[in-house]
């Protein structure tokens, strides 16, 4: 083991890490679950137009065209308020941003559940897309700052689960509704998801300890949520005189950063490939049933959960023994996405059969692990009080992806028919190799974390 490879100064864990008081880890716990839970509610919202395109473009009369364009119109402000409301989360309590962003969900899906057309349907996704764009950093910051470093690993891969979990509560229960009360009874039981997850968001909800100290300083009680936010955010804890604010250029310029970005993209290329495409291709591509189809998803969404968990034991091990972040986040999540690109690629030679369903597991499986692995790196590479900006900003450049990927597959699909998709598979396969040496050269927060502090 080389130097850079353990940390040179003080070990990843203290020798005698203080103990959080019980009541402050039980409400640890109750945010998480709380923000689990709001994330599965962002992919149920997301979920709604594709489990319902028949019935949305046979009730309203649109074209694929003009549905695509409803479609597309959801990411028209998502990156852009991803990273406006990052850099907010810096100077206001994440709590209450979240509280507005589920409160907006709702607000914008009921005009569609009670009516409209097309113009509707339009400014109603163009409305969620911006209030969804921040959903994800801000909830991994709020989560994140109820545990120190090395105990951040589980509840970030928890809210990645909650992805997941979305997509499998709510393909079965918005298929029922739409089959059985029509596709505006789903769009009101997302909306309806959203105020129940506000109300107890109000009491429940708020920030940990660790949102404006040291991780290794003793934990405290979290802060109030009317007062201000309080600490200098330089790693200096609570105590001391207040240093000047770090120019985020300076964190967004680090290998850290920019490695877990490109890892990141490369991951939520894949994500968008599954959403929109990846039913399509299993049919179209690959020859699969449409019953097949439905539970080889099935499967990878599983199967990826479970990956996200095993990957937080595996990181938190590791660094609970003393390796460092590079080792333990950058080589692992690199290593995942490396193995995901090398079986995308793989899938255009591989012969039909039992093969193909393990490369395609392997190649839509493995990515999503990146996922909790930014956002952990990100919380321990910037200052406390630049974290919301450094995730919001992360978030916006790597959710491109859901704007750019479903566009240019669907444009090679126009183009070339189903050979459109092994087109799709080689630039997806390309991409994880790009993200996964990304990840491996580049992700060193011990390190930059250090240069930024000088």
């Amino acid at each position: 083991m080389t130097d850079t490879d353990v940390a040179p100064a003080a070990p990843a864990v203290p020798a005698d890490p203080p103990k959080a008081p019980s009541r402050i880890r039980r409400r640890a716990w109750i945010v998480t679950a709380l923000l689990v839970v709001f994330m599965m509610i962002n992919f149920a919202d997301k979920s709604v137009l594709g489990l319902a395109a028949e019935e949305i473009r046979q009730d309203l009369g649109l074209s694929a065209s003009a549905f695509g364009l409803a479609s597309s119109a959801f990411f028209l402000l998502f990156s852009l308020s991803g990273a406006a409301v990052g850099l907010l989360a810096d100077r206001v309590r994440p709590k209450w941003l979240l509280l507005i962003m589920a409160v907006l969900w709702s607000v914008s899906q009921a005009p569609l559940a009670v009516g409209g057309g097309l113009a509707v349907l339009i400014a109603s996704r163009v409305l969620l897309g911006a209030a969804e764009g921040p959903a994800y950093p801000v909830a991994q910051q709020t989560t994140l700052s109820w545990f120190p470093n090395h105990r951040r690993n589980l509840p970030g891969a928890l809210i990645v689960l909650g992805i997941t979990l979305g997509v499998l509560v709510a393909a079965p229960v918005l298929t029922w509704l739409i089959n059985h009360h029509g596709w505006r009874s789903a769009v009101a039981a997302v909306a309806l998801a959203g105020v129940v997850w506000t109300l107890l968001w109000i009491p429940f909800g708020g920030e940990g300890p660790y949102a404006t100290m040291s991780d290794n300083d003793p934990p405290a009680e979290a802060a109030s949520d009317d007062g201000p936010r309080t600490g200098n955010g330089t790693g200096a804890g609570t105590t001391g005189e207040a240093q000047p604010k770090m120019p985020y250029r300076r964190i967004l310029a680090t290998r850290t950063w920019i490695g877990v970005t490109v890892g990141y993209f490369s991951t939520y290329w894949v994500i968008a490939f599954a959403l929109v495409w990846l039913p399509s291709y299993l049919r179209d591509g690959l020859g699969y049933s449409s019953a097949v189809s439905t539970q080889l998803l099935m499967l990878f969404w599983g199967l990826s959960g479970i990956l996200v968990l095993g990957q937080a034991g595996l990181t938190g091990w590791m660094m609970r023994r003393g390796i460092t972040s590079r080792r333990a986040r950058g080589w692992v999540g690199g290593a995942l996405l490396l193995t995901s690109g090398v079986s995308c690629l793989s899938l255009l030679v591989a012969p039909a059969g039992a093969v193909t369903v393990v490369l395609l597991i392997g190649a839509f499986g493995l990515a999503g692990a990146m996922g909790s692995i930014a956002a952990t790196t990100i919380m321990e590479l910037a200052p406390a009080n630049r974290r919301g900006g450094a995730l919001g900003t992360m978030n916006a450049v790597v959710t491109t992806a859901g704007l750019i990927a479903p566009t240019l597959i669907g444009s090679l699909v126009d183009t070339h028919g189903a050979e459109g998709y092994r087109y799709a598979v080689l630039i997806t396969g390309a991409l994880l190799l790009v993200g996964g040496t990304a990840a491996v050269t580049l992700i060193n927060p011990d390190r930059d974390a250090r240069l930024l502090s000088v």
